[in-house]
Parts: structure tokens; sequence; C-alpha cells
């Protein structure tokens, strides 16, 4: 997802500012459009312009807040650097604040783009971590069976299991993806066949 520029991205990036500023001094749940805009120094038309209503705003915080500003950590070996990585996944995504954006990531996202574009950043991060793997020889998983075996419990886990994991989980599911071969099951977008019955 590209960035916006000039005078656009002022204007994102003072909103967004004033969201997180007077969520932190009143509280998420009392803000309000226009109280937004004037911190931000813009017209409310402005933010309804842009963003249509508050939830779709709040969403666009999120999804931004959730973008990693860092490559995942190299430490010259896949299993240390995965289990890092999912270790630290899984620490920013259930505190408290990371369950709020992921809750407004979504809320705020009618059509999938912004929970599409949160799986995104964790693909990404992932490439990045195998790519480095297989320069140094390294064989691992494809980033989709990552996404399938580490993320997803951990996101489920997250979102409806809530205090049933510790980073000891996330270790364990990034060694266990590792150590065992990917499911015959097709995922979305791969095709299998079916035998005809003859009987």
């Amino acid at each position: 997802m590209a960035r916006p520029g000039g005078r656009s991205a002022r204007v994102q990036e003072a909103v967004h500012a004033a969201v997180r500023d007077l969520s932190a001094e009143v509280g998420r749940d009392a803000l309000t459009v226009p109280m937004v805009a004037a911190r931000a120094g813009v017209t409310p038309s402005t933010v309804y312009r842009r963003w249509g209503d508050l939830q779709a705003l709040l969403s666009d915080v999120a999804v931004e807040h959730l973008r990693p500003d860092a490559p995942p950590q190299d430490s010259g070996d896949l299993a240390s650097d995965l289990e890092a990585w999912a270790e630290q996944f899984l620490d920013e995504m259930a505190s408290p604040s990371g369950r709020t954006y992921i809750r407004d990531a979504l809320l705020g996202d009618p059509d999938g783009n912004n929970a599409g574009q949160c799986s995104a950043y964790a693909a990404e991060q992932v490439a990045v971590i195998l790519a480095r793997a297989a320069d140094r020889g390294e064989k691992g998983p494809d980033v989709e069976t990552v996404l399938d075996r580490v993320v997803a419990p951990m996101m489920y886990r997250i979102l409806f299991r809530p205090g049933s994991y510790d980073a000891a989980y996330a270790r364990e599911l990034a060694r266990g993806v590792l150590s065992e071969p990917a499911p015959d099951a097709a995922r979305p977008g791969r095709r299998t066949t079916r035998r005809a019955r003859t009987d």
C-alpha cells in the first residue's frame, strides 16, 4: 500500500497524530470527528471527505500502526529468527493496544482491504526471514505455510481465547513449522484434482 505524498501525507500524519494523542488524553470512546479535526488543524469536512466516518478513520490509524517499522532481526539462523519474530509478533498483537488496533482495523473494513493489508505486513516480514535463510542455504517452509501454522493460530487465540498463550507458545509454533512437513490439503488458490469415482 503506497503512502500518500505532499499535502495529503501531511493531512494524514496530522490527523493520525491527533487520534493517537486524543485517545491517550480522553480515551478512544470519547473521540469525535470535530475533536480530531480541531486537534489536527483541519476542518471536519476534510476528515469526512477523506475517511467517511470516525470508524473508518480509526481503522486507517490502526492499519498504519500495525505496519512494522523495522525488518525482522537477523541472527544468521532461520530457527532463531523465526522464533524471535513469532514471539515479538505475539507480544505486540496481544497487548491491550494491539488488540484495540486489530479490532479497529477490522471494524472499519467492510471490504476486507485492511485485513488483507495487515496480513501482507506479516507475510512480508516472514518472506524476509525465509529469503535470508535461503541465501544461507537453509531450507525452510514457504510463506503461506508459516502464515497458516504460526500466524493464524496466534491470531485465533488473540481474538477468541485471550490469555491462553505466552512467549513459549509462539516459539513452539515456530519450531513446529520448521520440523514438520506442510499439510497435503490445498490452500486457497491452489488446485487439487479429485479422482472420479468408479463405483
